[in-house]
């Protein structure tokens, strides 16, 4: 293996692990210690626009609606989300933040607000620009990595 190789993989791994381990201690440190990181992602899914059907908060987090009901049920328990039906539709189920859900959002908002300009502070605009082609390839390849998945199921 060369070097380009070794230090990219050890990046990405180190980046995704310091990551997780991050965001699980700052809710550890607060009041929203009952809150998994899943549950915080929910959350994020959730919150994005106010009233979202469950179907499109799934798709979203790339599960299915059995899954994200698992999900909203432990989430509507801890009083960050409920549900609501359609009042034209009854089948269409809309799930939204609580106030407590809404602190959430943006408290996690606030942590990815703080990892981007921390990032992008001592870059120029060119630097900025690779940065960004090269993340678009790397979610590129995880994007037909997923579709693969969805095929064999």
């Amino acid at each position: 293996m060369n070097k380009t190789y070794t230090v990219l993989n050890q990046l990405l791994v180190d980046i995704f692990n310091d990551i997780l381990i991050i965001e699980q201690n700052a809710l550890k440190g607060s009041e929203l210690g009952d809150l998994s990181i899943t549950e915080v992602h929910t959350i994020e899914a959730i919150g994005k626009q106010s009233g979202r059907t469950m179907s499109e908060v799934a798709q979203d987090l790339k599960v299915t609606v059995g899954t994200l009901t698992i999900m909203v049920d432990k989430l509507v328990k801890k009083g960050y989300a409920e549900r609501y039906r359609s009042e034209i539709d009854r089948r269409v189920v809309y799930v939204k933040l609580t106030h407590k859900g809404e602190l959430v959002y943006k408290l996690h908002e606030r942590f990815h607000h703080e990892m981007i300009r921390n990032i992008i502070s001592d870059l120029n605009e060119n630097e900025e620009e690779i940065l960004i082609s090269s993340l678009e390839k790397l979610k590129e390849f995880f994007k037909k990595k997923y579709e693969l998945i969805l095929r064999k199921e």
